[in-house]
């Protein structure tokens, strides 16, 4: 074609449209993209472990009171029992020590065990997982609600104890940190074996068991026991506690042993409820 051509082809059709501009989304009738909104920051450790404590003590207030009258009337009720063998002395105090720490035990070993293995079998783990909250917070809170529990009826048995073996009462002040410590120790170890283990019915089994070994290691006199057992009873979380709380009945305690036991009730608190954690965090992504 020439250019004489196709000049006239131009002018009968007309100067070309120019390029328009882009038609946005927004004039287009599209909700126009925004960059996405920034998450809120996740909560810290200590106002969610207040939170998670609240709420697992408003829940356990009504099923746990009954439950807590039966670890105390059992704690007297062996009491009782091992006042017609032991007479008094040191084997008088290891009784009430013992049977003192084992309301402990019941209740943030036992009980505890079987809720966390309630909250795995039931997906109860997955509504804590989905909030933003520290998973140390979760095992701590339903710890520390567990373990409020048992300082009145730990008082109530001391007391009972001290009556019927005529044992001072004047170092009873020391539960105010046996129970936390203990407790800590108990709760740590009742929550690992309900997180670890793969069935209800194992975790309600392990609690119970290690209830038992509270109960054998903790209220008998180590004088009558054999040295396979007292080993056995060295490994024992509570056994620190027991022995911390039967120190204050002589009549000149030995405190720096009672720190000493103290002291070491603390750091296999921190331990266990460090391996308590980790199994939270195994047990929530499964």
């Amino acid at each position: 074609m020439s250019e004489r051509s196709s000049g006239a082809l131009a002018q009968a059709v007309g100067p070309a449209p120019e390029p328009q501009p882009p038609v946005s989304e927004a004039a287009a009738g599209r909700p126009a993209s925004r960059p996405a909104a920034p998450l809120a920051p996740r909560a810290r450790l200590l106002p969610a472990l207040a939170a998670v404590y609240r709420a697992q003590l408003s829940r356990a207030r009504v099923s746990r009171i009954p439950l807590l009258f039966v670890a105390t009337f059992q704690s007297v009720g062996i009491m009782i029992l091992m006042r017609g063998v032991v007479d008094g002395g040191s084997e008088a105090r290891a009784v009430v020590a013992g049977s003192s720490v084992l309301v402990v035990a019941f209740v943030a070993l036992n009980l505890l065990a079987q809720h966390f293995g309630q909250l795995r079998a039931g997906g109860g783990l997955d509504h804590y997982a989905t909030l933003p909250v520290p998973p140390a917070s979760v095992v701590l809170g339903a710890a520390a609600a567990y373990a409020s529990f048992t300082l009145p009826g730990t008082l109530v048995t001391a007391v009972f104890g001290c009556l019927l073996f005529g044992l001072p009462m004047g170092g009873l002040w020391i539960l105010a940190a046996v129970v936390p410590l203990a407790g800590a120790a108990l709760a740590g170890l009742g929550a690992a074996l309900g997180l670890l283990a793969p069935r209800q019915e194992l975790a309600t089994l392990a609690g119970q068991l290690g209830m038992s070994a509270a109960l054998l290691l903790g209220v008998l006199p180590p004088e009558r026991m054999p040295d396979v057992i007292v080993w056995a009873r060295d490994l024992l979380p509570s056994t620190y506690g027991v022995e911390a709380f039967a120190r204050t009945f002589a009549p000149h305690p030995d405190w720096a042993a009672v720190v000493l036991d103290l002291g070491v009730c603390g750091a296999v608190g921190v331990l266990s409820l460090a391996v308590a954690t980790w199994a939270y965090r195994r047990a929530a992504v499964r």
